[in-house]
């Protein structure tokens, strides 16, 4: 005989166990859904290893240290006419207008563009050249590191050197001829009272000029070209 009664509590036992197996399942997925929105490592003990970083930038070189400044043509080294009663070999340093002569003769001059003093610090006078270097040492003179503290107090000649590629150095003064590492400051009122070229046109001249060369540094208010009366 069938038992009716057997049958109802099966029924019912189905039921509860398809109703807790469907909680389960609900769980599951609520806890799955979470786990997918927050990750939980499975061994968190284990470290991630770093990820690589980036290889160092370099700075960049400086402007002026191993480049090639252009000029502008006024200022380039070229032979001009220059008449003047000194002789060839002389020296003739144009203040105002920031251009070196040396005298050729025969009415002509090789003109160089250059840097001089700044305001305060030109200068005029007759001198001569009593030492030459090449990529000389540099050593700030006391006045000069009175007014700036900072500079140090001795300098290896180099490329990095301030006074460049050769000097002339001018009778028992602090001044000299002298090449840079800073080639764009040709053409303007820079230095404390010294005479700058390129380091190009430092080692032309240089190669022309001898120990005992007659120098000559105009004022402010003259020109050493009397050609036109006008500037090149």
């Amino acid at each position: 005989m069938f038992n009716l009664d057997a049958l109802k509590r099966n029924s019912r036992r189905a039921a509860a166990f398809g109703a807790l197996a469907f909680g389960a399942i609900g769980f599951s997925c609520a806890f799955s859904g979470a786990a997918m929105a927050t990750p939980l490592p499975l061994f968190p003990f284990i470290l991630t290893p770093p990820a690589p970083s980036a290889p160092p930038v370099q700075a960049a070189p400086s402007d002026d240290e191993g480049t090639v400044t252009e000029l502008p043509a006024r200022l380039r080294r070229q032979v001009v006419s220059y008449a003047t009663r000194e002789a060839p070999g002389t020296v003739i340093i144009d203040t105002p207008n920031t251009y070196l002569y040396y005298v050729l003769g025969g009415g002509q001059a090789i003109r160089y563009g250059i840097g001089v003093g700044r305001d305060g610090f030109t200068w005029s006078g007759v001198q001569s050249v009593t030492k030459k270097a090449e990529w000389p040492d540099w050593t700030p003179p006391p006045e000069m590191i009175a007014r700036q503290p900072y500079l140090p107090r001795h300098m290896a000649g180099g490329p990095g050197n301030p006074l460049g590629a050769r000097a002339m150095y001018l009778g028992g003064t602090v001044y000299r001829i002298h090449g840079t590492n800073a080639p764009g400051t040709i053409g303007t009122h820079v230095s404390s009272g010294c005479i700058r070229l390129t380091n190009e046109d430092v080692t032309d001249l240089y190669s022309r000029v001898n120990v005992g060369t007659k120098v000559i540094v105009l004022p402010m208010d003259r020109r050493a070209d009397n050609t036109d009366g006008k500037r090149g």
